[in-house]
This record gives C-alpha cells, structure tokens and sequence, in this order.
C-alpha cells in the first residue's frame, strides 16, 4: 500500500479535471449532431484506408446515447455497452484513490495481471476493429466514419 501525502484538493485535481472535461466534450456531442456533415473531423483511418477503425461511430453513438437512444447508439459502435460502464468504473477507482490518497502496491503478480488485462484488451479491440469490416451489421453505420 502506497500514501500519497499531497493534500487532498491537489489528489482530487487530475481526475475532476478529467471529469469535466468528459462532460463538457458530452455537451458538445450532445448539442451538436455529428451526423451533420462539417462539424468534426473524418477519422482518419476512414479517410485514409476507407475501413472503420475500432473507434469509428463513437461520436456518432454517443450523440445517440446521449439523447437516449440505447438501439441507436449500439447500432453505430458495438463497443459503447461495454466501454461506457469501463470508462465510469476507472473514472471513479481513480476518483476514489486521489481521495483517500491510498494506492494500493504494484507488486510483480498485479504488474503481469495489469499487463495481460491490458494486452488482452487491445488484441479483442483490434480483432473487433477486422471483423467490423467484414460483417455488414457491426459497421459504424455511415460513410463519414
């Protein structure tokens, strides 16, 4: 176990930081559709090589999530039931940390655990990021990517 001695408001500075910064990039999405042509930029994997990358219909699908369209938001990118409550649960671990300012300790068998979660997530992204283009349904729904 690691204590941080810093006070507690410089602790809690990084993730509220993070925090808003997530909800002011929501209210964006939210006030300003991105299936509207003209207003974000094309992902670039889409303009590029002309395939859907992992992330491609993100904005799109949380535009929709957003505005409570659940069957929406999955229909542009499959991934936003799993990555939403994932993004909430590291948010609020790291929210939790910096308040009680107690880490707990990276030992050699949590380092392999974190390594391996983080390599076996990255090959399932990448492995969504192939089969999405050559399974019409998991597309990200639009030509703009």
């Amino acid at each position: 176990m690691v204590i941080d001695v810093r006070p507690r408001r410089r602790r809690l500075l990084a993730p509220l930081v993070a925090g808003a910064a997530a909800v002011a990039g929501c209210l964006l999405v939210f006030a300003v559709d991105p299936n509207e042509p003209g207003h974000y930029p094309i992902c670039p994997t889409r303009a590029l090589l002309g395939i859907d990358c992992p992330g491609c219909g993100l904005m799109r699908g949380t535009h929709d999530l957003l505005h409570g369209n659940l069957a929406g938001a999955v229909d542009h990118n499959l991934l936003i039931p799993v990555l939403v409550p994932l993004v909430l649960l590291l948010w609020l671990g790291w929210l939790k940390r910096a308040s009680t300012g107690i880490r707990p300790a990276v030992t050699r068998r949590r380092f392999r655990r974190r390594n391996r979660l983080l390599v076996i997530g990255l090959v399932l992204l990448l492995a969504f990021g192939i089969v999405r283009n050559f399974v019409p349904y998991l597309g990200s729904g639009s030509s703009l990517g």
